[in-house]
């Protein structure tokens, strides 16, 4: 009969002995033997006439080293539920020459692990937190904003002849070139699609009139203001961390004229942004708007309470690990085994999202909360 000892390595850390007696393992052994028998498809002998030695010869060693292993699995996995331990992940087996496993000659035989224990912690009560929830507002301009950036997403596109407003959308084409506007040879190159009023307020100007075909030769310090000429140079291939990028000569080609015509506010334009809903007047259009809006911002402060009872719970449970155990857990993980300077880099991140999981788990269990498909698919809908 096995026997399972454990011997304390530290702060919730054990080692856990699993001593095997051949009568544990070696009837299980001659079992899987015989089915094998039963079931190999050897050249020269008829399916299930192959004899015993010749099994045993081929395919004992492996079947063996199966049945001792699974053995000891049993028995632990056993153990641990029996005795109720709560463990972080599963044993990790500590060096074991499995070299002494010989199928001509069974033995009893000791296989050590090591396993993590699960700390015991207290919560702090959430209803002495302080906590703060944030309540917007809907003002009618932020209504305003987002019935004009709905007309404009929905708008149409009409091509004019030439550059009159700073609203007009153009193509252009950028293309490197010296201050006296010579194209450079390998330069960066590249078509865009932009507002005239990306460029500086100075320069804006200097656009008014221009056609199909005209070209302004500009240096993107000049042309953009920092917001813009961030995501350009960007765009353009540039290196946005590198201020001689600012300084760089475009020729900037225009190829196409356009100004956006906002979408009409009429009943057409409500029933694509909310069909069946029955909005049929700009008043009912901007209430849902408003909904929407107050809809975005109420989550908005739910998220952030939410981040406060968590950095709440976070900061205020203390709870110990069984840290040699995790980090050598960490280090068997994944494809790719991690050096000891991977581990001690991950860890800290590591270890606070364990500590928020053994949280969420005490929150689970002591209030019985259960999820079930119908709530799945009503949180999906929703």
């Amino acid at each position: 009969m096995a026997t399972i000892s454990r011997s304390n390595l530290g702060k919730l850390h054990e080692k856990i002995s699993v001593k095997l007696e051949k009568s544990d393992y070696l009837p299980s052994f001659e079992k899987s033997l015989k089915e094998y028998g039963r079931k190999a498809n050897i050249p020269g002998f008829r399916k299930g006439m192959v004899p015993a030695g010749l099994i045993k010869k081929m395919y004992g060693p492996s079947l063996f080293t199966d049945e001792v292993l699974k053995t000891v699995d049993r028995e632990i996995i056993g153990w641990i539920q029996k005795e109720k331990i709560q463990i972080f992940a599963q044993p990790l087996p500590l060096d074991t020459d499995m070299s002494q496993l010989d199928v001509n000659n069974p033995l009893d035989y000791t296989f050590h692990f090591e396993i993590g224990l699960k700390p015991e912690f207290k919560m702090p009560d959430l209803a002495k937190a302080k906590t703060t929830r944030y309540v917007v507002n809907v003002t009618e301009e932020m209504i305003d904003s987002e019935v004009t950036r709905l007309q404009n997403r929905y708008g149409n596109m009409k091509d004019e002849e030439s550059i009159q407003s700073e609203e007009n959308v153009i193509n252009v084409n950028f293309v490197e070139a010296d201050a006296n506007g010579n194209p450079i040879e390998g330069g960066a190159t590249k078509e865009n699609s932009l507002l005239v009023k990306y460029f500086t307020e100075g320069k804006r100007k200097n656009w008014t009139g221009k056609k199909v075909g005209d070209q302004l030769t500009l240096t993107l310090k000049e042309a953009f203001e920092e917001k813009e000429r961030e995501w350009i140079i960007s765009d353009l291939g540039l290196d946005k961390n590198d201020p001689a990028a600012a300084d760089k000569y475009f020729n900037i080609v225009l190829t196409k004229v356009g100004i956006l015509e906002k979408r009409e506010l009429n009943e057409e334009f409500f029933e694509q942004l909310y069909p069946g809903k029955e909005v049929k007047t700009t008043e009912a259009f901007r209430g849902k708007i408003k909904e929407e809006i107050q809809a975005y911002w109420d989550g908005q402060a739910t998220n952030q309470l939410h981040d406060q009872l968590y950095h709440e719970l976070l900061d205020n449970t203390k709870m110990e690990f069984p840290e040699a155990f995790l980090k050598n857990w960490l280090k068997t993980q994944g494809e790719n085994p991690k050096t000891d300077e991977d581990v001690e880099a991950d860890y800290p991140k590591f270890n606070t999202q364990l500590k928020w999981t053994l949280i969420s788990e005490k929150i689970v269990n002591e209030n019985n909360i259960q999820v079930d498909p119908q709530d799945l698919r009503s949180f999906a809908k929703n």
